[in-house]
């Protein structure tokens, strides 16, 4: 013969046949059966077709050919080895979800710490009230959040996430330590008191509540530290960085379980900061008790701090990214007005800063009104901080039981119906809030019965509203919200969530403070307002309802889209012969043992 034949699994032919075409030109039949556009099929071997360049025979007579045919074989049954696992679990995954939770354990037990230590900073303070969180979420708290959004579009950059990431967190973790062991006690130097009793003479009790911030701004300074702690390093960092490193699939199954470790982290940070405000009580005349536990707890605040930051630099160093489309790449580097005018004019992230916005106003609405019941109630900061203690702990374990049904709800009714449930839990309890308080005073007589005043009646309640709305935020409304990210380009992601997190976060607060500040200066207090608060609650849910209808539809789109796109990547391309390329090659047949092949239909007539 003039050719060489191979014969393991590869055979190639000349483009103009010899006469050796004659003997391998086979039957019709035959080559109906080899050229079906389908995978044949040799006792349970599935054979997949690959151009690649001609290097396995040669033809002495004439050029080799320009093409070939690759045959690789394939066992069907197997395919990929199945990664080990342990408790159901791959261990990849394990190594992402173990490491996530405890990052959020830390991060949560540092905020509830610091919430309950900053409402009893600011609350109890002489010279303030609850009267000042209004004047505080408005006129302090949302110009900072607006300017660190600024700065950390900036930072995004010009920066890698790592150390984004770092840059970030180390100032929290300094400022806390810092109050702790000089801010607080240097207040009485650094705090201008005989000032603002000079300008609250002159300008009169209206005034109370803004030059009680000039009056106690280091307490003020941490209040909105620790309001950015939730908004920056929860909402940001950490779930930025959750949804960098895991995929939908994972999201949907374990990032409710995320909370049941944050949650665990509810009620242990809750019995801390009781035992540090019963500390108080057995400390000898003379000795600023508070200034010790205040040093106790943050102290404790920057260890998490550290240890959050070495989980985060353990992810990076030894979890795999997943995989994400090609056809998602990121988008060039914008500016700050780029950035926002980009993200308002997407629909998709508007009704994301709906959401947390409503959100927001609604809880603003009913919780600085009951703070202000609350501080009527308790008033010295013992007593006040130890039922925050406990608010705390109570909260952990209702969070911690919506954590277990978030799941169920996640698989059996999807992300529409648990991003649903948050608003209608939060209007259902507020609607019962301010009722008790516009219709205490006929309830007395029977509230009496259960040795209780309306008073106390209307801090219990309101106590049950803050819980049932945190912990169906924390299982379901920041699960929801975060797996919406996921879909979208890192540009969008990435600076959508500064501006969503960050902004409309502390502006849905604001919101509310104004909308509370506008009922105080309409109808002389909070008390006779309560009506038409409840009426502007009504209207506010129901808008955040219409908003988590339409993003549920662009989620899905989304969701399809870029399954649709996996799909077409993972698919394999069978590559189609050319006019001058040789239509088949040598397939071996293990049923027969022969070895068979033709060239191109023109050149058998021709041959024959």
């Amino acid at each position: 013969m003039e050719a060489v034949i191979i014969t393991r699994w590869i055979l190639s032919l000349p483009p103009k046949p010899t006469k050796v075409g004659i003997f391998l030109n086979p039957p019709q039949g035959l080559k109906q059966r080899f050229f079906a556009p389908k995978h044949l099929d040799f006792n349970g071997l599935c054979l997949s077709y690959k151009r690649v360049p001609s290097v396995f025979a040669t033809i002495p007579n004439g050029s080799p050919p320009k093409k070939n045919f690759v045959c690789k074989a394939e066992a069907a049954s197997a395919g990929e080895p199945e990664k080990p696992k342990t408790l159901g679990v791959e261990l990849v995954t394990l190594k992402k979800i173990i490491p996530l939770g405890l990052m959020f354990f830390c991060i949560l037990f540092n905020y509830t710490i610091l919430r309950d230590t900053k409402d009893v900073l600011v609350i109890t303070a002489k010279g303030s009230s609850a009267e000042i969180i209004p004047f505080l979420k408005t006129w302090v708290n949302l110009p900072m959040a607006v300017g660190f959004m600024l700065i950390y579009t900036k930072l995004t950059n010009v920066l890698s996430k790592k150390a984004l990431f770092y840059s970030v967190i180390v100032p929290f973790i300094a400022f806390f330590g810092a109050f702790g062991f000089l801010l607080y006690p240097l207040s009485n130097f650094v705090h201008p008191e005989s000032l603002s009793d000079k300008l609250l003479a002159v300008l009169g009790p209206r005034f109370h509540g803004p030059l009680a911030i000039v009056r106690i701004w280091s307490f003020c300074l941490f209040y909105v530290m620790a309001e950015l702690w939730g908004s920056v390093v929860i909402s940001v960092l950490f779930w930025g960085f959750a949804n960098q490193i895991t995929t939908v699939e994972e999201a949907k199954r374990f990032y409710p379980m995320f909370g049941l470790g944050a949650n665990v982290a509810l009620i242990f940070s809750g019995r801390t900061v009781k035992y540090f405000s019963n500390m108080r009580k057995n400390l000898g005349p003379g000795v600023d008790g508070w200034a010790i536990s205040l040093r106790g707890m943050m102290s404790i605040v920057v260890l998490m701090g550290f240890t959050i930051c070495f989980l985060y630099w353990w992810v990076n160093k030894y979890v795999p990214l997943p995989k994400r489309s090609r056809k998602k790449k990121e988008k060039p580097k914008m500016g700050t007005m780029e950035s926002l005018k980009f993200l308002v004019s997407s629909p998709y992230i508007r009704d994301l800063a709906t959401l947390v916005v409503a959100y927001g106003i609604s809880i603003n609405l009913v919780e600085v009104t009951w703070k202000s019941k609350l501080k009527a109630q308790f008033r010295s900061p013992n007593e006040y901080s130890a039922f925050m203690g406990d608010f705390s702990t109570i909260t952990g374990i209702a969070t911690f039981t919506m954590m277990l049904l978030s799941q169920f709800i996640f698989e059996k009714y999807g992300w529409g119906v648990a991003a649903r449930i948050t608003p209608t839990v939060l209007l259902l309890t507020g609607v019962g809030f301010f009722s008790l308080i516009v219709f205490g005073n006929p309830l007395e007589p029977a509230l009496a019965k259960f040795s209780m005043t309306p008073l106390l009646a209307a801090v219990y309640v309101g106590g049950m509203q803050n819980i049932f709305s945190k912990s169906a935020k924390y299982s379901l409304f920041d699960p929801c919200k975060e797996m919406a990210y996921i879909p979208l380009d890192e540009d969008t992601k990435v600076k959508g969530k500064a501006a969503i997190d960050v902004v409309c976060n502390p502006l849905g607060k604001s919101g509310g403070a104004l909308i509370q500040q506008f009922m105080i200066l309409t109808f002389g207090s909070l008390a006779n307002s309560t009506p038409y608060l409840g009426g502007i609650l009504f209207i506010i849910v129901f808008a955040w309802l219409s908003a988590a209808k339409s993003l549920d539809t662009q989620f899905t789109e989304l969701r399809k889209e870029e399954e649709h796109e996996k799909e077409m990547e993972r698919a394999p391309v069978v590559a189609e012969p050319e006019n001058d390329s040789i239509a088949g090659g040598s397939l071996p047949n293990p049923a027969s043992g022969d070895l068979t092949g033709s060239s191109s239909q023109t050149s058998t007539k021709k041959d024959i």
